[in-house]
């Protein structure tokens, strides 16, 4: 599959294979770009501006509204790539593909409500007699780059709002999982004017450095990892960012929870897309009087998961996006046996498949739980109180999003209020989320927040006109 620059299809001498992680199919190969061709697309993209802002946000929508009914009509097509490149069960992709429509269906009702307001100038010395208001205007180029896990919705959540307040993009697909990623903005290219959307394909080193440091780009819009996400932040310079750097997300469950439920949203937050999922429930914090029954329940409904070939509609657990990834996983969970923790049910790998793991008698100093595990694994650890519990929490360079399981209203919002996470969810796990809300944590889990009106003012700048009626 080729880059989509300035409306051309353009490749390179240079090839990436792009590998199912089921069977180790190459699936596609996609150019590796170098320099040259990402600065062409930063030309393309500045040369398409013009275009974009005079169409009216009328028409924004509608291209926009046009794009999510091509996205339902090939909702199926979408799915499987999805599946085939990421190695996620196909269940798991048509709910993606369903988020990914509703989110960009989100984006074009949003682009007909860009408001601005009026600022009364006589509330400040020497206003009176001025009439002023404000303009949201597009930043210009917004570079996506975008991560692997989910593809197509978090590549949307990028673009999407950008185009709806009239940037043009530049996306930069991860080259683990790119096909879903370059197949949308296709889509989308039928519908605007040539270079509003462009794909420039390879590695993140040469292709996303130039497009982090080029100043005819205005915004970078990243999803990664911390390490990734601070030299984007110190190379950047006066240009704005977005950062989603992942999680290392606590749930809570108190002893006056509803077990049943709280164990259901942890088989649903920790093993979801085979735990590669930035809020995913990463810590089990338990308070002791509940911990062996909630332990006892967890693995009863952790050996129903069913680990198969993902286009199977009865697999519920998939790969990883490739056996590397497993292996760390693996690495991650011996380390913590090898220090007292004990495996409950799971903690085994095969190729990119590691099982569904409960894992018990963590401490809050492993590896494990200090860093952010990306795989499918629940450790429990297991508190005194409420007090402990929410010290556990914070214990951790991360702060994305939380849940607390709980019947006691008193305790949940002391929860909510001394969580340190951009969201906290009281009676669902930390895995929650709606397209339309505010995303985005704190402390090292990264700066700003996506959902869509949220998203819009990101990317857009504010001016000030003001009227001197005297």
């Amino acid at each position: 599959m080729d880059m989509l620059i300035g409306g051309k299809h353009i490749s390179s001498d240079d090839l990436l294979e792009v590998k199912n992680p089921y069977d180790g199919e190459v699936i596609d190969t996609i150019p590796i770009a170098h320099r040259q061709i990402a600065d062409l697309a930063i030309t393309e993209a500045n040369n398409a501006k013009e275009s974009l802002v005079e169409m009216s946000a009328f028409k924004v929508s509608n291209k926009l509204f046009d794009a999510v009914k091509k996205l339902e009509e090939l909702r199926e097509e979408f799915a499987e790539l999805l599946t085939l490149e990421v190695g996620k069960p196909i269940n798991e992709s048509l709910v993606e593909v369903d988020r990914s429509i509703e989110t960009l269906r989100l984006s074009a009702e949003e682009a007909k409500r860009i408001y601005a307001e009026s600022v009364p100038l006589d509330a400040g010395l020497n206003g009176k007699g001025f009439f002023a208001f404000t303009q949201k205007l597009p930043l210009g180029v917004v570079a996506a780059i975008t991560p692997f896990n989910y593809p197509l919705n978090l590549t949307i959540h990028k673009i999407a709002p950008a185009i709806a307040c009239k940037n043009t993009v530049i996306v930069k697909p991860p080259t683990e999982a790119p096909l879903t990623v370059m197949k949308f903005c296709e889509l989308l290219n039928e519908e605007f004017p040539d270079g509003v959307v462009n794909v420039v394909t390879g590695y993140g080193s040469e292709v996303g450095d130039y497009l982090v440091c080029s100043p005819n780009v205005d915004k970078i819009s990243f999803t990664g990892s911390v390490t990734t996400g601070m030299m984007i932040s110190q190379k950047a310079g006066m240009k704005k960012v977005t950062l989603e750097l992942g999680g290392n997300d606590p749930t809570i469950i108190l002893k006056d929870a509803d077990i049943d439920k709280a164990v259901k949203g942890i088989i649903n937050g920790a093993f979801l897309n085979a735990g590669q999922v930035c809020m995913g429930v990463k810590r089990v914090i338990v308070e002791d009087g509940i911990a062996d029954e909630l332990a006892e329940k967890l693995v009863n409904e952790t050996e129903k998961l069913v680990m198969g070939n993902p286009l199977d509609k009865s697999t519920t657990l998939g790969t990883l996006i490739n056996e590397k990834a497993a292996i760390q996983v693996e690495e991650t969970v011996n380390n913590a046996v090898s220090q007292g923790a004990e495996i409950l049910v799971g903690g085994l790998r095969d190729g990119a498949f590691y099982e569904a793991t409960v894992i018990d008698n963590v401490t809050p100093d492993m590896d494990l739980v200090m860093r952010e595990t990306f795989g499918p694994v629940a450790p429990i650890i297991r508190v005194e109180d409420v007090d402990e519990a929410i010290e556990v929490a914070n214990d951790t360079e991360y702060g994305l999003q939380a849940g607390v399981f709980t019947n006691d209203y008193s305790k949940a919002m002391r929860c909510a209020q001394e969580i340190e996470a951009g969201t906290v969810f009281v009676n669902k796990q930390s895995t929650f989320r709606t397209d339309n809300m505010p995303f985005g944590g704190f402390k090292s889990s990264g700066v700003g927040k996506e959902g869509i009106k949220y998203a819009v003012d990101e990317m857009t700048k504010t001016k000030l006109i003001g009227l001197n009626l005297r």
